[in-house]
């Protein structure tokens, strides 16, 4: 939640008392401008970092365990010597995004630059984790065909638990003021979670322990052979 404003947070849920945000971006297209291509390969960068780039996305209701299973991954990751970084809902809205609210239409910017920095680290040979609610089908989407048209990896990755566990865990206290009304447009309260159909992996963390779940991703990423194997 960012300091000083009203009680909000990347559940994509605003105060009753919020007004229209004035800081939401006037988007106007670029004119006369021309991609300039490099000289360097995606061979090269992944010689250069001794593995390929990969975004996994992970998405899932507020408390589900995203932050804390990409947090756990991320420091698996390093110790592996693998170039990894991970972008957060909340943390990427402290600075990035900073200027975007919880309208419908800056939710789908919020995600719409997410996709395009995640697609910017994983071109440079890096394994980059989101952890976003993203909670709608479209949104994801779009995402997914950004990184499919460059020919990048891509990773949906649904950390998933029951509503009721997520309730029951409520770390940041947002369930307990959307049940009173504090806060409106609360995912799965009332706003969806559009939960995807068809993800690379679906994650149960009111089944599995962040370790098992760390080794699911670190094993799918071996086997598309995003990473090496682990040395025995």
């Amino acid at each position: 939640m960012t300091q000083g404003s009203s009680t909000s947070s990347s559940t994509g849920a605003s105060s009753t008392a919020a007004s229209p945000n004035p800081g939401s971006p006037q988007l106007e297209k670029a004119t006369n401008i021309t991609w300039h291509d490099g000289t360097v390969s995606r061979d090269e960068r992944e010689a250069l970092m001794g593995h390929k780039g990969a975004t996994i996305w992970m998405t899932g209701v507020s408390g589900a365990g995203k932050s804390t299973v990409a947090v756990a991954l991320e420091q698996v990751l390093i110790q592996r010597r693998i170039h990894a970084y991970r972008l957060d809902g909340d943390n990427i809205r402290f600075g990035l995004n900073k200027n975007l609210g919880f309208s419908a239409a800056d939710r789908a910017e919020n995600i719409r630059r997410i996709g395009e920095v995640a697609k910017l680290f994983n071109d440079a040979g890096m394994v980059v984790t989101t952890s976003f609610i993203s909670p709608y089908k479209d949104d994801r989407a779009k995402v997914r065909e950004l990184h499919d048209k460059a020919g990048l990896t891509f990773i949906e990755a649904h950390i998933n638990c029951t509503l009721e566990e997520a309730e029951r865990r409520d770390p940041k206290g947002l369930y307990k003021k959307a049940r009173s009304g504090e806060i409106k447009g609360f995912t799965g309260i009332d706003d969806p979670f559009e939960a995807p159909e068809k993800p690379e992996l679906d994650l149960r963390t009111d089944v599995h322990s962040v370790k098992e779940l760390v080794q699911i991703i670190l094993d799918e990423l071996e086997q598309r052979g995003v990473i090496p194997a682990a040395n025995n």
